[in-house]
């Protein structure tokens, strides 16, 4: 009795053998790049942290910032700087993966199967991408608010007057250095306050002023301090000749209302829409870092992917060394960039083609003649001098 058996073709395959190889070998990349850019970004993050902290630290005890505020302004300025944090991130993290990968001899096996650097674009980018959209959207729109933040932090405190940085019992100098205040006992609100005492120093005459009591006035967008029953002392420096007066009621202006004051915004804090529409030189110069950040991001994922290597005979480090190196000219030249556009020494396309141009045409050429494998002939030119040499 005849059997029958029943042959079973094998189903088409969608995705060829090479295909499959590229995309598992591409899924691969973008998984190491992902832990290195991770890691990359908390140390760094933590670097700039501290570096930051120390700053406002400083800028605090120089009067810039209130005491209690150094944690909200270190976190605005860490905002700031966001966007070259994760770009050099994603700079040392597309080094730092290439170059275990050729030191390992992967990217050789990889090389040897017919593709070049130029199939690792694809992943990079595909990777790359949401960082370039963070970079993007930090740069544009949060960095103009977070440098706005800082100067409304720093106005307030320069606003408050000497009168809202009294404390009871303490004798409190005045921002530039001209007056001393004393007020023994605050009022419900630091709004008055009993047995108060001003010493100044302006023009050349020296005036002590004592009361039994004031309190703060705001009149329009000034700020007054309403002394009552008191005396006034004047003496010219260099004279001994006094000048005393009895008041019952006396107005000293010590400052402008904050609330009701209102400041023009500095260039670096103006939204990106504003300085689209007004084309002055420092506008375009805030508006050339912006886009530089960007820029910035694209150019070097492609440099980091031209330069990667190995080599056995430096250290590990060599690249990350390189990476900083890079990093810092970049950035130097487009902040030098920025204030050349700012003073009128070079036009905003200049700066944009030249710098930003000039990188990305370097890193690609670079790119290009490593994925064809260029050499220069200098070989070739060696052996013919020698023949020639040998010949005479």
């Amino acid at each position: 009795m005849a059997k029958s058996v029943w042959a079973c073709a094998p189903l088409p395959n969608p995705i060829g053998p090479v295909d499959a190889d590229l995309m598992l070998f591409h899924s691969s990349v973008r998984k190491e790049l992902s832990r290195s850019f991770g890691a990359t970004l908390i140390v760094l993050t933590t670097v700039v942290m501290t570096m930051t902290l120390i700053r406002t630290l400083g800028q605090a005890t120089r009067g810039s910032f209130a005491p209690q505020d150094i944690m909200l302004a270190m976190g605005f300025a860490l905002l700031a700087d966001t966007p070259s944090i994760l770009s050099l991130s994603l700079f040392i993290a597309v080094i730092t993966t290439l170059s275990r990968m050729y030191r390992d001899s992967e990217m050789v096996i990889w090389l040897g199967t017919g593709f070049g650097l130029l199939t690792l674009l694809r992943p990079l980018l595909r990777f790359a991408w949401p960082v370039f959209l963070v970079v993007a959207a930090l740069s544009l729109l949060v960095l103009p608010w977070s440098k706005q933040r800082l100067d409304d932090l720093q106005q307030q405190y320069e606003k408050r007057g000497d009168i809202d940085r009294l404390e009871a019992g303490q004798f409190q100098e005045s921002a530039d250095g001209q007056r001393v205040f004393f007020v023994e006992k605050d009022a419900a609100g630091k709004l008055g306050g009993s047995n108060v005492f001003i010493a100044t120093r302006e023009a050349g005459v020296e005036t002590i002023t004592s009361a039994r009591s004031g309190r703060i006035e705001n009149i329009g967008t000034e700020r007054f301090l309403v002394l009552e029953n008191g005396q006034r002392m004047d003496r010219t420096i260099g004279q001994s000749e006094l000048k005393i007066s009895d008041f019952s009621q006396y107005r000293v202006r010590v400052g402008s209302d904050i609330l009701g004051s209102q400041d023009t915004a500095g260039v670096h804090s103006r939204p990106t829409w504003a300085l689209l529409q007004d084309r002055s030189p420092p506008h375009l110069a805030e508006l050339s870092w912006r886009l530089g950040l960007i820029f910035g991001a694209i150019n070097l994922l492609v440099l980091g992917l031209a330069v990667a290597s190995a080599n056995p005979r430096v250290g590990r480090s060599t690249h990350l060394v390189f990476a900083l190196l890079a990093f810092v000219t970049y950035f130097n030249l487009l902040n030098l960039g920025k204030i050349w556009v700012g003073s009128g020494e070079l036009s905003f396309m200049a700066l944009m083609l030249g710098l930003h141009g000039g990188v990305l045409a370097l890193s690609a050429l670079w790119l290009t003649q490593r994925h064809n494998n260029w050499h220069w002939p200098t070989g070739r030119w060696l052996s013919r001098g020698r023949a020639s040499g040998a010949r005479s």
